[in-house]
């Protein structure tokens, strides 16, 4: 009798945190960048998306071997091998940016909503937080998973607003592969708002503590300790799910530039404050359906966000405590951790409630990012090359340099928001 044959798993099975990683990079605060850019600058910085993609594809990709070999996330893994002082500044800038995020994000939810459904915005920021709250503790890790991957189709919507408008294609081609570039003030923060929002470090913590997740679902050892037969698939694994959500998120990204700059910038309108304005504003413009469709994809990415901004700092506070942490575990074996996410969702919530100016919460989110972003990706990249650590899975002398490049530009975007 022949031994039965490997069936190889369908491709949509092989995608899981990179592609929720990547949609997520896409919340409504980073649809504000986007639309700024696009209604500021037309094409013309479209091709920072197209060129911008190989870097934040190689961090990530970074992250989620170092969360796969090791079966640990960051902050663990910065505790085990770092001195504590780094990791306490780490973890204390993170939950400050992410819960900025967070009132942002519900911010930019309720406002859209409102939009489709007059209403109090303040207190759709609450059902929001709230219905993001209990999805993330009361559901088990599997569904959960399954409703953050298809939630993902939510960004579509953007994508259709650009059917709908009458776009350029040869002009839009040629800003998004021609790389061009003023040196003024508003083209360098435009640059650094772009990376800001694209490379940022909570997207790092939480692919890899979403690896760690898989792991523990399916029933499997760090590669680290496997048997060396695994390692390859496992890793081929996370190359193509890291590459598609990534090209997934700047697809998208891409498309809300080339749709603000066909409609908003095409009529003179050059500023854009905030993601549900961008939806507003394409109403007398573009028609109710783009209307329609960038409001409903504002609301469906804040859905995927806000779980993610406010699960990867509890990844981060309890690794770095050493508490019981992960998704898959019921809410009693992991008090400390749902606590986090609700504490810093409820964060974002009272942000709202205090009035605070959404540009202005995004910009001192940008600042805090922007500052973290270069140390933490140094300290990611020591760790993903260290022997002790990752033992003999390394990464590649191709995914250093990624890396490494990655690092650096994002050093100079950060020197740059420093200096404007």
């Amino acid at each position: 009798m022949s031994p039965p044959r490997k069936t190889r798993r369908p491709w949509y099975k092989v995608l899981g945190p990179g592609l929720v990683t990547g949609a997520a990079d896409d919340d409504p605060s980073g649809v504000g960048t986007y639309s700024q850019v696009g209604a500021q600058f037309g094409y013309g910085m479209a091709w920072t998306l197209f060129f911008g993609f190989p870097l934040l594809a190689s961090i990530q990709a970074v992250c989620a071997q170092i969360g796969a070999v090791t079966g640990k996330g960051i902050s663990q893994n910065l505790r085990q091998h770092y001195p504590p002082a780094l990791l306490r500044g780490v973890v204390t800038l993170l939950l400050i940016a992410n819960v900025i995020n967070i009132g942002a994000d519900l911010g930019a939810m309720a406002e859209s909503l409102a939009l489709l459904l007059p209403g109090p915005a303040l207190a759709y920021v609450a059902m929001f937080g709230v219905l993001s709250v209990g999805l993330e503790i009361w559901l088990s890790y599997d569904r959960y998973a399954g409703i953050l991957k298809w939630s993902t189709l939510s960004l579509f919507a953007y994508v259709a607003v650009v059917f709908v408008a009458r776009v350029p294609a040869g002009e839009a081609l040629r800003g998004t592969l021609v790389p061009s570039f003023r040196f003024g003030q508003d083209e360098a923060m435009a640059l650094v708002a772009i990376f800001g929002t694209t490379i940022s470090p909570y997207l790092f913590f939480w692919q890899a503590g979403q690896e760690v997740e898989e792991q523990r679902r399916r029933h499997v050892k760090p590669l680290m300790v496997s048997p060396r037969r695994m390692a390859g698939p496992e890793l081929a694994r996370i190359r193509t799910d890291t590459l598609i959500g990534m090209g997934f998120s700047h697809i998208v990204a891409l498309f809300i530039v080339v749709a603000t700059a066909a409609t908003l910038h095409a009529h003179g309108v050059t500023r854009i404050e905030s993601a549900a304005q961008a939806a507003g504003a394409l109403r007398p413009i573009a028609g109710d359906l783009a209307f329609a469709l960038f409001a409903v994809g504002i609301i469906g990415t804040g859905l995927l966000a806000v779980p993610v901004l406010a699960g990867s700092a509890a990844y981060a506070v309890s690794e770095a405590f050493g508490w019981a942490e992960g998704l898959n575990r019921r809410p009693r074996e992991a008090r400390a951790f749902y606590a986090v996410i609700a504490l810093a969702t409820a964060g974002g919530i009272a942000l709202n409630l205090l009035a605070i100016d959404p540009m202005r919460a995004l910009y001192w989110s940008a600042v805090v990012n922007g500052l973290l972003a270069p140390p933490l990706m140094v300290v990611t990249m020591l760790i993903a090359r260290n022997p002790r650590v990752m033992h003999r899975l390394t990464i590649s002398p191709l995914l250093t340099l990624g890396g490494w490049l990655s690092t650096a530009v994002m050093g100079v975007v950060a020197l740059v928001f420093l200096l404007s």
